[in-house]
């Protein structure tokens, strides 16, 4: 007999992290109980920067979860969905751009058009525009 097949849902985002080159939490926003506590979230984190950070890859399956991810200098973005996701978010490279747009200033020698957008996020920008991390990832992923 065929498998009936799967409940549909709009909840396709577990989770989306941002950790630093030594793996520590930068952001975490998880959309689901999968890990109820920090502790198990600290530890999944861990994890998937420990299977990710020397790799080229940009998708896995780890614990049963779909792993989209980029590097981009000194930071790791991932995108967390169930295991039957076609790759999760789809392009990693359209919402990091909008993290790392965010918070640019206006620079009057480019004829008051402002800096053209960063191809690459680092850190010390991440910390500086928390904020608009936060509204960024709220919008991409409107509550998972």
């Amino acid at each position: 007999w065929p498998r009936p097949p799967q409940e549909p849902s709009l909840y396709t985002v577990k989770a989306v992290i941002i950790l630093d080159n030594d793996g520590d939490r930068l952001f975490a926003k998880y959309y689901d109980d999968t890990y109820p506590s920090a502790k198990e979230q600290k530890a999944f984190e861990k994890n998937i920067f420990n299977k990710t950070h020397r790799t080229d890859s940009e998708i896995a399956l780890l614990e049963g979860l779909t792993v989209v991810y980029k590097s981009s200098i000194d930071l790791y973005f991932y995108v967390i969905g169930s295991s039957h996701e076609n790759e999760v978010a789809g392009d990693t490279q359209g919402w990091r751009g909008r993290v790392g747009g965010a918070g640019g200033g206006n620079d009057t020698t480019q004829g008051g058009q402002g800096p053209p957008p960063r191809k690459n996020v680092e850190k010390r920008a991440l910390l500086e525009n928390m904020e608009g991390l936060f509204l960024a990832v709220d919008e991409i992923v409107d509550g998972g």
